[in-house]
């Protein structure tokens, strides 16, 4: 306990101790320049007696003897000093004073060798020497001023924000190892980011050139292509990923079982594409398969269209092409059913279109709201209703995209054990709202599929997420778990997908999803990201200087491991996140950040050798056009031939509509 009365009697112990130097020091001038102090008639017989006394203790048995006790008295008094704290002092300043007294006091003999008056030679050594004694106080004094602390040390605080993290790698037969590295109390340590269950999805974030592809996404493609995953890639600047995908596949092409086929679907280059109907009939079970294509196909043209599902005019369009596509998929048995002959199919006339859909009892509850409104002359609706959805599909209506859609040279059962594939679809920045709605539906349908288990496990790598439309992509990672399906999204930040999908939507991604990994993100996405990744018990110190006192308190405190301002200041390839793990291999250390490791030289070498997708087919444009213009052909003569045919049945000439 420190009392008053204990502070003064410390305090009077110090001042004796300095008292005790001050006076050696006096002793020591008296004895070796005593001849001046006998002119001066300083001295007396009980001074030279006590002097005598004080000789024989051996105190003068060398001239510097009594100084270095002086001075060793002098440092006991200063290492309990108490001055007032000046947080602008420094060291610098203090040991100016200290080494410039220690040369003075100890250099001051120096003015006793020339020969000079023996009074003005002790005047000098003396004053020499009480400067010297003066400037070490001064010095030792103001050390004790000095505040030592690391505040002004550590400006943005980050010692304190580090964390231990996984240094270990943790492989199984399923995961994906980022090597990397992140810096522990001012010492950098080697890691990995080791997602050992990518079935519980990884969502990656960064905002344009963080480094999400070359950092993340790659590594997720070749790791998954080596541990014999079948992969569906949505390449959105193709072919960046899907030259990466395609040599993969060659390196690693012998690993598997069955050997996976690679596949490629590009809209702008025809030659290196394949082609794939996405409303493949043989994979449509029953009209709910219809209605999700339909759903996926039409919201993904109008986006506006997703916070608004359940209104009138959005569920209208979407039951009339579902209609037309459970139509096409019955007759002659799906012949027909493509998105380029639904597209053409609702160009037909009125009494052509209605007279056909009402002759299909499954869609005929669907198509009644739009006949009654038909045949009661309620146009004005029923134009409102049916040109939503032609307006839609008819942003579709190119060739390039009637040839890629109306093909079949591969179905979307990417992970069937006895033909697995690989399969890229490319899309294009500058046409990515009609192409994301195309890829959009085959998504749809390749998730269906590919939901099933007993299944080849499977890694769907999606770049730019929000430019596509999945309806119902939340719950395709709840449950893909059991089917052996990962889920990879990619996006730049969630604010594109709270746009895109709506808040609802996009609060239920952030959440389930299982893994993230971030590069820079702001706001709310920075702001959410901190909140998951937790915090840590971090030292804090506070300075408090008041007129009479300077005081210095530390704690520790429970604060952001990574807090959302410095989210927002991550460099390209320095990500934070956090990992999941499994029963049978549980990581404690789930947190991250740190800085992954790319051995660029090597990945620069190995794209020299990079192989181009190869040409499937030559193309020309007779080709497409031919091909365009057979669909159109295709749906006429269908109208035709099955309104002459029902005209001619009396059994089905009541539903002929023959309005004009």
């Amino acid at each position: 306990m420190q009392t008053g009365e204990n502070e003064q009697a410390l305090r009077k112990i110090l001042d004796m101790t300095r008292l005790i130097s001050i006076v050696l020091l006096l002793i020591h001038c008296y004895y070796y320049l005593y001849a001046a102090f006998h002119s001066w008639q300083f001295t007396s017989e009980f001074s030279d007696r006590l002097l005598g006394n004080i000789r024989s203790t051996g105190l003068f048995s060398n001239f510097h003897k009594s100084k270095l006790i002086a001075l060793v008295f002098l440092i006991i008094s200063l290492l309990g000093a108490k001055g007032k704290k000046d947080e602008k002092m420094n060291y610098k300043t203090a040991m100016a004073y200290i080494i410039t007294g220690l040369l003075l006091y100890f250099f001051s003999f120096l003015a006793l060798l020339p020969k000079m008056d023996i009074m003005v030679q002790a005047m000098t050594y003396m004053g020499i020497l009480a400067i010297g004694f003066l400037l070490m106080l001064s010095g030792g004094t103001l050390l004790s001023r000095i505040i030592k602390d690391n505040l002004k040390d550590d400006i943005f605080n980050s010692e304190n924000e580090t964390f231990p993290q996984e240094e270990r790698l943790l492989e199984n037969e399923y995961s994906v190892n980022l090597p990397a590295r992140y810096k522990l109390k001012g010492k950098w340590r080697r890691s990995f980011i080791n997602y050992i269950n990518i079935f519980r999805a990884v969502l990656v974030l960064g905002t344009p050139g963080s480094g999400k592809s070359f950092f993340v996404i790659r590594h997720f493609i070749t790791q998954t292509s080596a541990k014999q995953y079948t992969q569906f890639i949505f390449d959105f600047k193709y072919p960046d990923l899907s030259v990466i995908a395609y040599n993969s596949w060659l390196k690693n092409k012998h690993l598997y079982k069955v050997t996976p086929a690679f596949y490629a679907i590009n809209f702008d280059d025809l030659s290196r594409s394949n082609r794939c109907n996405p409303l493949d009939p043989t994979q449509m079970l029953d009209i709910t398969d219809a209605t999700e294509s339909a759903r996926t196909i039409l919201l993904g043209l109008n986006k506006s269209w997703i916070v608004k599902v359940g209104d009138f005019f959005v569920e209208s369009p979407i039951n009339l092409v579902t209609a037309v596509i459970w139509y096409l998929k019955k007759y002659q048995g799906g012949t027909f059913c493509t998105l380029p002959h639904v597209i053409e199919f609702l160009q037909l006339e009125y009494d052509f279109l209605f007279t056909l859909l009402r002759s299909e009892k499954e869609i005929e509850i669907l198509v009644n709201p739009f006949i009654n409104a038909y045949i009661n002359d309620v146009m004005e609706q029923l134009e409102g209703q049916i040109a939503s959805a032609k307006i839609a599909l008819g942003r579709l209506a190119s060739p390039s995209l009637y040839y890629i859609l109306s093909g079949n040279d591969l179905s979307l059962d990417i992970n069937n054990p006895t033909a697995p594939k690989i399969l890229c679809i490319g899309s294009n920045p500058q046409k990515s709202q009609i192409y994301g709605a195309v890829i959009s539906l085959f998504v749809n349908r390749l998730l269906k599929i590919v939901n099933q288990k007993d299944k080849l496990k499977n890694c769907l790598i999606f770049d730019e997420f929000p430019t596509l439309f999945l309806n119902g992509i939340s719950n395709h990672i709840a449950v893909a778990r059991s089917a052996k399906s990962a889920t990879v999204l990619g996006l730049q930040d969630m604010a594109q997908l709270r746009k895109d999908y709506g808040k609802d939507e996009a609060d239920v991604i952030m959440n389930i999803v299982g893994n993230v990994i971030s590069g820079q993100v702001m706001g709310d996405t920075a702001k959410q990201l901190s909140e998951r990744i937790g915090k840590i018990m971090q030292d804090r110190q506070s300075l408090s200087i008041n007129s009479g006192d300077t005081s210095i308190s530390k704690s520790k405190q429970l604060e952001s491991a990574v807090p959302a301002s410095k989210i927002a200041g991550l460099s390209s390839g320095e990500f934070v996140g956090m990992v999941a793990d499994d029963p049978d291999n549980k990581i404690p250390l789930k947190a991250f950040h740190c800085e992954i490791l790319n051995d660029i030289p090597a990945i620069q070498k190995e794209e020299k050798a990079y192989k181009e997708i190869p040409v499937i087919r030559k193309i020309d444009r007779a080709m497409v056009e031919r091909n365009f213009l057979q669909i159109k052909q295709d749906i006429q003569e269908i109208a035709h031939s099955e309104m002459n045919r029902m005209m001619n049945d009396p059994a089905t000439q009541h539903l002929v509509i023959r309005k004009n």
